[in-house]
């Protein structure tokens, strides 16, 4: 069932969050399928059903019941991504929505077990640490599960942060405090990025909205020029004269 809410329907609801890596595409499940699920035909509802996107999203409700917690967030089918305005408040309030979750669950789809908290073996992290857009997912939330493959705990965010600052080199104040436990300059938080990846080259500029506390709209197809507008916003914004590493 999906529900929306704003304004002060929002402010009280506890919920968790899941971060993640997409899958191919057509195995995730979109906004519009998740809302007509239970009025299209039986054909149809069981090929979604059948769908690892799918399967990713019910065990996330599964661990929501287990922690008590009614609502969950998602981005494959909790944004409608046919509505460029939808789309371009999603974005601009995804760090936000991140932040005021009472619990975060980050999914690790390719890895069993938890060799890659063991740096001294020199196990190759999982691949959502390579993606742009779980930067914010992983700063912005206070309590952040890890999950493997098979939905078995890995750890929380406090308990594994010495080997997130060495996977991601964000300090541990900042992974167990938030963003302004320390002093940090512009070019320190956007240093964190480097060689993440985005799908789309715009992205690259707009999962950091958050991170920099600044707000922009989404013009996908400008490609590089994201960053420059970025890099102007910042500018706009802040004394902060880092930005000019970049």
């Amino acid at each position: 069932m999906l529900k929306e809410f704003y304004g002060p329907d929002l402010e009280g609801k506890e919920y968790a969050i899941l971060s993640h890596c997409w899958g191919v595409v057509k195995q995730e499940v979109s906004f519009k399928e998740m809302s007509k699920l239970s009025v299209m035909g039986e054909r149809k509802r069981n090929e979604i059903r059948d769908r690892t996107g799918y399967k990713k999203i019910v065990a996330t409700c599964r661990q929501a019941k287990k922690d008590d917690l009614t609502w969950v967030w998602a981005d494959t089918c909790c944004i409608d991504k046919r509505s460029s305005s939808e789309l371009s408040e999603a974005i601009n309030s995804m760090y936000k929505w991140y932040e005021k979750a009472k619990l975060c669950y980050v999914y690790l789809h390719d890895i069993v077990g938890y060799p890659w908290t063991n740096r001294a073996k020199s196990a190759a992290p999982p691949r959502w640490f390579s993606r742009g857009w779980t930067l914010q997912e992983l700063i912005a939330p206070k309590v952040v599960h890890f999950f493997d493959q098979k939905w078995e705990r890995v750890g929380d965010k406090n308990q594994l942060a010495a080997t997130l600052r060495d996977i991601t080199r964000i300090p541990e104040p900042v992974l167990v405090d938030g963003l302004h436990s320390i002093p940090l300059c512009v070019a320190q938080i956007i240093s964190w990025a480097a060689g993440r990846t985005t799908t789309r080259e715009e992205d690259r500029a707009y999962s950091l909205l958050g991170l920099l506390g600044v707000h922009m709209p989404m013009l996908y197809g400008e490609g590089k020029n994201a960053f420059h507008r970025l890099q102007l916003e910042i500018m706009r914004t802040s004394n902060d004269q880092s930005i000019f590493s970049w």
